[in-house]
Parts: C-alpha cells; sequence; structure tokens
C-alpha cells in the first residue's frame, strides 16, 4: 500500500465508509435467502459437491426468474445465533465453493443464466478448510467461472469478503447493492497490519476504497443498486424490487449474446481492471 493510503482521509470520508459497512452488516439485512423467497419462483436446492459434503454456507439451486429458467450460487448468513452456526457465519469452506461451481457448470451445459449473491466476510480460514483445499478451490472457481458458457451476474448483497467472495464473483454483469462493501481485507484487519491497531478500523475503511460507490469510480462493477430508505433493512420487499429490475435488465442484455461473446466480454472486462494507462 502507498504512503498516501496511510494518511487520515478527508473530513468526512471516513464516516462514510465505516457507515457502510456498518449497514453492510446490519442484523436486520436480508440475507440470500430472503431475496430467493421474494424474486423467484420454483426454487429447488441443490446439495454436496460429490466429493466430501454439503456447505450451508452456500445455497445452490435451481429456479425461475419471471417465466425464465435460472441458476442461482448464494452466500447465505444466519439470522440467530443456531442458523449463524448452520451457517457458519457466512463464511464457505471448500465443499461449498466446489457445490457452487458444480451448479454453474451444469447451467452452462443447458444453456440457464447463472445469478451468484455475495454476502460473506471471507472464506472460512480453519484448519479442516485448508486440509480440503481452500485456496485450490477458490482458484478453480475463478478459473471456470471465467470460461462458463452462459450469462453469469453477479450482485454484492452484503459483504464482499476478498478470496471468499471472489470466487463467485466473475461475471459478465457485476453489481452492489448501495450498502454493500467489496473488499481485499476487512477494516479490522488492514488497520492491524498497516496501522498496527485493529481500533483504526474505521480510517482503514476509507483508505481501502471499498464502498460500492469507489467501486464504481474505479470501473471494478458495472453498476450500483439503490436501497430503500435508510437502507435494505427498512424494507426487504422494497430492496428486492429494485435487485428484480436490475436483474431482468441485466438478462435482456445478456441473454441475446452467443456462449463465444460472453466468454469474450467476461475475458476482456477482467483484464481491463487495475489498468489505468492509455497509450
Amino acid at each position: 500500500m502507498s504512503d498516501t493510503a496511510l494518511q487520515p482521509p478527508a473530513p468526512g470520508e471516513t464516516n462514510i465508509a465505516w457507515q457502510r459497512v456498518q449497514l453492510a452488516r446490519h442484523p436486520k439485512r436480508p440475507h440470500s435467502l430472503d431475496y430467493v423467497q421474494r424474486l423467484f419462483t420454483d426454487f429447488h436446492e441443490i446439495h454436496g459437491d460429490r466429493r466430501f459434503g454439503d456447505d450451508p454456507a452456500i445455497v445452490c439451486g435451481m429456479a425461475f426468474f419471471e417465466g425464465r429458467p435460472i441458476m442461482i450460487a448464494a452466500q447465505q448468513k444466519g439470522r440467530d445465533t443456531k442458523q449463524k452456526l448452520y451457517r457458519n457465519f457466512g463464511m464457505p469452506k471448500p465443499e461449498g465453493y466446489r457445490k457452487a461451481l458444480r451448479v454453474m457448470q451444469l447451467a452452462a451445459k443447458f444453456g440457464r443464466p447463472i445469478l451468484t449473491l455475495l454476502d460473506t466476510p471471507g472464506a472460512y480460514p480453519g484448519i479442516d478448510a485448508e486440509e480440503r483445499g481452500q485456496a485450490e478451490a477458490i482458484a478453480s472457481n475463478l478459473r471456470e467461472m471465467a470460461r462458463l458458457r452462459s450469462p453469469v451476474i453477479v450482485i454484492c448483497i452484503g459483504e464482499g469478503g476478498s478470496g471468499g467472495a471472489l470466487a463467485l464473483g466473475v461475471g459478465n454483469r457485476v453489481y452492489m447493492l448501495e450498502n454493500a462493501i467489496y473488499s481485499v481485507i476487512s477494516p479490522e484487519s488492514c488497520a492491524a497490519i498497516i496501522y498496527r491497531d485493529a481500533k483504526l478500523a474505521e480510517r482503514a475503511a476509507a483508505a481501502l476504497k471499498l464502498t460500492a460507490q469507489d467501486l464504481y469510480r474505479l470501473g471494478l462493477i458495472d453498476g450500483i443498486i439503490p436501497e430503500p430508505g435508510e437502507g435494505a433493512h427498512t424494507d426487504w420487499d422494497a430492496a428486492a424490487a429494485m435487485v428484480r429490475e436490475t436483474l431482468r435488465k441485466a438478462l435482456d442484455e445478456l441473454t441475446p449474446l452467443s456462449p463465444e461473446e460472453l466468454v469474450q466480454q467476461r475475458f476482456e472486462k477482467f483484464r481491463r481492471m487495475g489498468n489505468f494507462f492509455t497509450e
């Protein structure tokens, strides 16, 4: 990180970024299954990676969106203590990423569009996950998603934490809800490394440029989905309606493209990221 990133942000900038971090983590914010319930019909969940087991931190399945078949891979957090433990606080393990890839490859085989919903603080860093190949599972997803021959639409609905989110984030269209965050590291961890004090997470949040507005200005996402009122947690139905409109538009734009055009468009999109030079 450059020296300028270590300097205190401009007045007001810190509060805005940190407020969005708090909204992205709001305990009453709608999770993936809340959107699935409101956006899709005939949702049938698919379990297991055919190698180890099932991972409840990622929910996958097939459904219909306004009469159109679609495949879904979504990261899911828990609401109460029991659900948080069951969903592993939204932190997927390797079998979760392999399950998602299995579903996405099935969608490509039958020409169905794919929707992924990002909402995780990061991939699970436990010893058991590492023993089963956490890094390999994430890397495989990045490679295989880049060459899927179906439309891939990605929406970050809450937290987009590092490679744990990016493993489901390679899409033709990438959107973020207005108060979602997407970053290579959490503000707390960044502050502990850069400032040697995790209590300076508020300053780190601004330095990381993790808000939807920051990422849109940098050309890393394709659009920002507005939220109702004070945030998505204030009106789940209105938030879902705004996601519906964005998803409908993206499907209308991507469905006419050939498999070759979809792959090429996705490849060129991610190759442009981080390139700030012009000839």
